[in-house]
């Protein structure tokens, strides 16, 4: 995939700053009824202060490998199109002061990406970062969350590890997470589709963490993974993999790639051009986003069920944030391009609710919140694993006869309610410390 390349981004280090003007519209939180379990929390009132007398948000991300489509510097946008939303609806001093955007590539680095989090933290100042794809890099960046003591809501990496074995108390997980790809996937797949799979994923923590879910998800409806393969990271030969899958016919009934963004592009084009699918061997998606179906058109995925956060098509709230989004960046968001804009509304209210940017107290607004918005159905952020719950998706792509605008893909088949789609809270090993 051919990129420009920059002055700045030719040092491996892309940061950007924004300050914040007044946008047009605004995709607000609705909220949703509170219930049992989760505690009531109420809202401040009165003004709010800031630490340093502003805001500075941080958003680490891929801008420049295999997941910059899914994420990357659209999603800075999104990010910055939250705050200028929430000025909009709130005024220029909604949280007591001005509201800074940066920016930077961790290059799917977690060594940068651990640097890039404590410049924003220590010498920048951010209160916040959101997005950090790749959860190699994700895990990294929470821990620096955790060392500094500041918040971070991982929106762009999957690993569950991020609210189990690596939870923390300053880091928050949105959007999706393994369990809920495989949740979705995995057990619609084996019981409508086939039960002897072969599972090939990234050697790096999504791709283990994407192995492990979807194998426990696979054998809990009936199936069996016969074989399951490593691949480098990144990658853009799989036809070693690819003769290995041909070779266990007839017994195998699955391909499942578990890889994402630009890896998954390659992973489906070679299979297309093994003609593995009229052979018998249909292709199970452990991830999948807009943006790959965009790369390659409907025609290389029909027909293909996934597991989805969010679409934009999905309803009248979705389409018209998508519209607004579409009108600013020329595309269509993928799910986590809107999470980020989600995620930075979310901690916004909370510091308003908080009435300061003072992490505990934000820590606190965001524990046990229950809400909706364009992004979110039926959320709520347990307090014990800071795991953000919400309903999900069961997806389907549209063959080319059925697409009747551009980037009309997909077709949502059925929702997961957000109690099915999470991994339980009797499960979790999460252990939040103090």
């Amino acid at each position: 995939m051919a990129r420009g390349t920059t002055a700045e981004s030719r040092t491996g280090i892309t940061r950007r700053r924004f300050l914040t003007a007044a946008g047009a519209g605004v995709a607000g939180a609705a909220l949703a009824p509170l219930a049992s379990p989760w505690p009531r929390v109420s809202r401040a009132q009165g003004a709010v202060r800031l630490t340093h007398g502003k805001l500075v948000i941080g958003i680490i991300n891929d801008q420049s490998g295999v997941y910059a489509d899914l994420a990357g510097l659209k999603a800075v946008e999104a990010v910055k199109m939250a705050v200028e939303d929430f000025q909009k609806k709130y005024g220029q001093n909604a949280v007591g002061g001005p509201i800074e955007v940066i920016s930077a590539d961790h290059q799917n680095k977690p060594d940068l990406g651990s640097a890039k989090a404590q410049e924003f933290y220590d010498r920048d100042g951010a209160s916040m970062i959101v997005g950090v794809d790749t959860s190699s890099v994700g895990l990294a960046v929470a821990n620096v969350a955790a060392q500094k003591r500041k918040i971070h809501i991982n929106v762009g990496a999957a690993t569950s590890a991020l609210t189990n074995d690596n939870c923390n108390k300053y880091t928050f997980h949105y959007a999706y997470d393994t369990v809920m790809l495989a949740n979705g996937t995995a057990t619609e797949v084996t019981r409508k589709i086939g039960k002897n799979w072969y599972i090939v994923y990234p050697n790096y923590a999504f791709g283990q963490d994407m192995n492990r879910s979807f194998t426990r998800a696979i054998q809990k409806a009936g199936g069996k993974v016969l074989l399951a393969d490593a691949t480098p990271f990144p990658n853009d030969d799989f036809s070693t993999y690819l003769i290995k899958a041909r070779g266990m016919r007839p017994l195998l009934n699955i391909v499942g790639t578990m890889h994402a963004g630009q890896d998954l592009v390659n992973f489906v084009k070679q299979y297309n051009e093994f003609g593995l699918r009229k052979q018998g061997l249909n292709l199970a998606i452990g991830l999948l986003f807009l943006s790959d179906i965009h790369s390659l058109g409907v025609q290389a995925y029909q027909g293909t069920l996934y597991t989805t956060a969010w679409e934009w098509s999905m309803d009248r709230q979705a389409r018209e944030w998508a519209d607004r989004f579409l009108a600013r960046t020329k595309v269509r968001p993928t799910f986590v391009m809107a999470g980020d804009y989600s995620a930075t509304w979310q901690y916004l209210e909370a510091v308003r609710r908080a009435g300061t940017d003072d992490s505990e107290k934000v820590v606190a607004a965001l524990e046990g919140y229950r809400f909706s918005d364009f992004f979110i159905r039926n959320g709520g952020i347990r307090k014990q694993d800071h795991l953000v719950v919400h309903d999900a998706y069961l997806a389907r792509v549209k063959a080319p006869n059925e697409v009747k605008e551009p980037w009309d893909y997909v077709e949502i088949v059925s929702k997961i309610p957000a109690r099915e789609a999470f991994l339980p809270l009797s499960q979790s090993t999460c252990k939040m410390g103090a």
